[in-house]
């Protein structure tokens, strides 16, 4: 059933990319220096949605996570709950960095090919098609 609504191809579409082990360590070792001064200066950042070095430190975060593993949606959800007061004591990033898949240490970061990312499935230019 799943096959009729989402069509051919539907695994691909919704497997969560690897990230390449460069990246990933990159994001990890940000996501634990941010855990580690928000649970370290625990006071400054108690407040939650209501502390503003808090909400700082959280999109500063956020950002670099974007940057070093590109647009996904743990991250939104990680920044969403971090404005909780009172989570900020659990190392959240740092359990979403550890949540991605990793790709084998080694592998190249794969190239994006414009000529392969059309949905049709072949892997010809739209405009050599028309």
């Amino acid at each position: 059933m799943i096959k009729r609504v989402l069509g051919s191809g539907w695994r691909k579409r919704l497997a969560v990319p690897a990230v390449s082990a460069t990246r990933w360590n990159v994001a990890l070792l940000v996501a634990i220096i941010a855990d580690a001064i928000e649970i370290g200066v625990a006071p400054v950042f108690g407040a939650g949605a209501l502390s503003v070095p808090d909400d700082v430190l959280d999109l500063v975060v956020a950002f670099a996570l974007l940057i070093a593993l590109g647009p996904r949606p743990r991250l939104a959800l990680a920044l969403a709950i971090e404005l909780v007061p009172g989570v900020t004591l659990l190392p959240t990033w740092t359990a979403v960095v550890l949540s991605l898949p990793r790709a084998p240490a080694g592998l190249p970061e794969p190239k994006k090919d414009r000529a392969s990312c059309n949905t049709s499935g072949s892997t010809t230019p739209r405009s050599a098609t028309t």
